[in-house]
C-alpha cells in the first residue's frame, strides 16, 4: 500500500529539488549550493518509536518532572533540556501514556482550551510575535505538542523554518531562558496547576 506514495520518488539517488520548494522561500535559513541527501529505501515495518512498546522506554513516563515547567493532575508542560535561541520552546503532554489517536475524550475536551492557555502564556512574556504549534510524533508514542515562540520583528524567522532557526542560532543565556520558562509557568498557574 505504501508503494503508491514511493513510486514517484528517486529512491537510491539524490532528488532534483522542486523548483517552487522551500529552498527558494525568503524564510529558508540557508544560502548557497546545498546538497540534497540521497533518498534511502523505505523501511517497513518501521522501527518502534520511543514509548511504543512500553511505558518503561517512554521519555515522558520515565521522568515526568525532570524537565517540567508547569503541571496539573492531567497535563505537564516540559522544556527541551536547555536554553533555546528563540524565546520559548515547550512541549505539552498528557500525564497518561496516550498518543493523539487514543487520547481519551475527556482529555481531548481539555486539550484545545489548554493549548490556548499555553499560547497566551508564551505571548504574555513579551517580545513574542507568534506561537507556532506542532504535533510531529515520529520520535515518541507519548503525545507531545510543540509550542515555539517567534521573536517579534524577526520576520526572517516566520513560518515553517522556525525550529531550524532555533537549532542554528546562538542560544539565549540560561538565566534568561529559565526566567522566561518561569513567566510562562506562572501565567499558566494563574488558572490552576503547579509551577516547577
Amino acid at each position: 500500500m505504501a508503494d503508491r506514495f514511493l513510486a514517484h520518488l528517486p529512491i537510491g539517488e539524490p532528488p532534483i529539488p522542486f523548483a517552487g520548494g522551500i529552498a527558494g522561500w525568503e524564510i529558508f535559513p540557508f544560502t548557497g549550493d546545498l546538497q540534497i541527501k540521497t533518498i534511502e529505501p523505505a523501511v517497513v515495518p518501521e522501527p518502534p518509536r520511543n514509548g511504543e512498546q512500553s511505558t518503561d522506554d517512554c521519555f515522558v513516563c520515565r521522568d515526568p518532572h525532570g524537565p517540567a515547567v508547569w503541571s496539573d493532575d492531567r497535563w505537564i508542560l516540559r522544556h527541551t533540556g536547555g536554553p533555546t535561541a528563540i524565546p520559548a520552546v515547550v512541549l505539552l503532554c498528557p500525564r497518561g501514556h496516550h498518543d493523539f489517536d487514543d487520547l481519551p475524550a475527556d482529555l481531548g475536551a481539555e486539550l484545545f482550551p489548554l493549548m490556548q492557555r499555553v499560547e497566551r502564556a508564551i505571548l504574555a512574556v513579551g517580545g513574542v510575535a507568534r506561537v507556532h504549534i506542532a504535533k510531529i510524533g515520529d520520535g515518541a508514542r507519548h503525545l507531545h505538542w510543540w509550542f515555539m515562540g517567534r521573536p517579534e520583528g524577526l520576520l526572517q524567522l516566520r513560518g515553517s523554518c522556525l525550529d531550524l532557526w532555533d537549532d542554528i542560532l546562538p542560544k539565549q543565556p540560561e538565566d534568561q531562558w529559565r526566567a522566561v520558562l518561569r513567566e510562562i509557568a506562572e501565567a499558566l498557574a494563574a488558572d490552576g496547576g503547579t509551577v516547577h
